[in-house]
């Protein structure tokens, strides 16, 4: 059961925590001990040379006297990898472009300069302004394989058919606390782009994100971190928008806040859980927009063996998107216990979901292994290789689903005040889990997260199994096209309340099926049939 003052209790967290840090006053970062600009101390903005080195000594030479700004003015300034040290503003005016120099050589000499732009176990550091930074993605990418084909450099054969190691970010920021990113624009990025690891009072705001140069493009990463705020930023990337990450058991990301933002995606627009080894706590987002994003809308995992929970989402528009929510506890870490994932709350979520491909057109697109149902059909591949871990095979589109694992259920989740639109058009043919053998449905407990995992599901609307203390409250499912299964498909769950569920298009029985359940209350239900014909109990245990 959820406690009434979980999400109350939150939000005083988050509020106290703003206040404590003041969104990191200024006065914690860059004060005007003086200003540097990079073109009196010899940089050349012909987009040819390489200023990595001029660029590099006014920032240790900056930092060194006790802080203050980098300016980069208007022009187009070519820069092998640059390290950000403590007290350095790097600001980047309107009109002025920061381009990676696209020789892959010159990247990753030590193992924490994974980005175009990083920095490691330093304070008070900032990249602000009205220009762009700019990882020349493409151009990077030419040279890499052109080293790998040559025999240059020699990395596993995955390559070939994947995606090669050696990548870059535009931004890396590991282990330092007082971080802030403000007003620049970010593109072209070979690998993430840009990842904020293990990093305390981190601020993020009005970043826009243009990155399809390649794949494997995430937006914007928060990894292990801390007192972490991103607002009013733009994000348009060839992976997932917003995704926070947990890598290292003993940490995770805790108290961050995320706040009017807009997503486009060829993934996930938010998402956290990719990896969940130390997992994620007091996550709070509000106002965000999605559009044209293949995968989830929202997804939360755990499934590394890391603790999720008090995760309260409101107030999110997601149009022409593949999946509405996506919640999943399952079981990578085989050696260990199943992570725990609970006390959810997700609000005012509006969503359509066409029955085609959402992301069609944009230049880096995800795999059709599941959209257009029917017609699309992956190409035969060994049976070790799955693009994203995804079946190659035919089925219908994928409804939102909470799914737990035997033993181990998803716990507390609330939603309310949801309005999800379906393409429909459900096809016996195509594929059918049949309602008397729910088993066919796989566990794929060890498997990558997605909602399109399990392949074919017996519901079109929402699918849950392994839950319980679930609540549904003022939910509305509807879909386009006529589908033959039912809206709500209901398996092993227990503590379950369905509080003005609202079904207004269906013409196939049932509409709602509990099956394994216990405790399950249905009130104030709106269907175009009534409840006792549109829900079917099989196995019901009344207590």
């Amino acid at each position: 059961m959820i406690p009434t003052n979980l999400f109350d209790n939150g939000m005083r967290q988050i509020v106290a925590f703003l206040c404590m840090i003041g969104f990191i006053s200024t006065s914690s970062y860059v004060q005007a001990q003086g200003l540097a600009d990079i073109v009196k101390a010899g940089a050349v903005a012909d987009g040819e040379t390489d200023n990595a080195a001029v660029i590099q000594s006014v920032i240790d030479r900056v930092s060194a006297r006790g802080g203050g700004r980098v300016v980069v003015p208007p022009g187009n300034y070519l820069s092998g990898p640059l390290v950000l040290k403590s007290g350095v503003e790097l600001h980047l005016q309107k009109g002025a472009r920061l381009l990676a120099n696209p020789k892959s050589t010159l990247y990753n000499q030590l193992p924490w300069m994974r980005g175009f732009l990083s920095a490691h176990g330093v304070r008070d550091i900032s990249v602000t302004g009205q220009g762009v930074i700019d990882g020349q993605g493409q151009e990077y990418m030419l040279d890499l394989f052109r080293r790998l084909r040559s025999g240059e450099v020699q990395q596993d054969s995955i390559w070939l058919y994947k995606r090669p190691g050696g990548r870059i970010m535009n931004i890396f920021f590991l282990q330092c606390r007082n971080v802030r990113v403000t007003g620049v624009t970010l593109k072209n990025s070979t690998d993430w782009v840009q990842d904020y690891r293990d990093c305390d009072s981190v601020v993020i705001d009005r970043v826009t994100v243009q990155s399809t140069a390649y794949w494997n493009n995430d937006g914007l990463d928060v990894t292990d971190s801390r007192r972490v705020r991103i607002t009013n930023c733009m994000i348009n990337s060839s992976d997932d928008g917003i995704c926070l990450k947990s890598e290292d058991p003993r940490l995770g990301c805790e108290d961050v806040y995320i706040d009017s933002n807009t997503v486009r995606s060829s993934a996930s627009a938010f998402k956290l859980g990719t990896a969940s080894h130390g997992g994620f706590r007091r996550i709070t987002l509000r106002n965000l927009t999605v559009f044209d994003t293949y995968r989830s809308a929202i997804a939360i995992e755990a499934v590394d063996g890391g603790l999720v929970e008090d995760i309260d989402i409101r107030h999110v528009r997601a149009r022409n998107t593949g999946n509405a929510v996506f919640i999943r506890r399952g079981h990578r870490n085989t050696e260990g216990s199943p992570g725990i994932l609970r006390k959810v709350r997700i609000a005012d979520v509006t969503a359509d979901i066409p029955l085609l491909k959402p992301d069609q057109g944009y230049p880096i697109e995800g795999p059709p292994d599941h959209l257009n149902p029917g017609f699309d059909r992956m190409p035969i591949r060994p049976s070790h290789y799955h693009i994203y871990g995804h079946p190659f095979l035919p089925y219908n589109l994928v409804p939102s689903s909470i799914t737990g694992l035997p033993g181990f259920p998803v716990q507390d989740v609330l939603l309310e005040d949801i309005d999800i639109t379906y393409g429909g058009g459900g096809d016996r043919s195509v594929a059918r889990i049949p309602l008397e053998d729910l088993g066919r449905v796989p566990e794929n407990r060890a498997q990558y997260p997605e909602f399109s995992m399990f392949g074919e599901l017996p519901a079109w609307g929402f699918y849950l199994r392994h839950a319980e203390g679930i609540r549904f409250h003022n939910v509305t499912l509807r879909y386009r096209v006529e589908d033959f299964r039912p809206a709500l498909v209901m398996d092993d769950v227990r503590d379950a309340r369905l509080n003005g569920l609202h079904i207004p298009t269906t013409k196939e029985l049932p509409v709602i099926l509990l099956h394994e359940t216990q405790a399950v209350t249905l009130e104030g239900l709106k269907m175009s049939y009534p409840q006792d014909k549109a829900v079917r109990r099989v196995n019901h245990v009344v207590r």
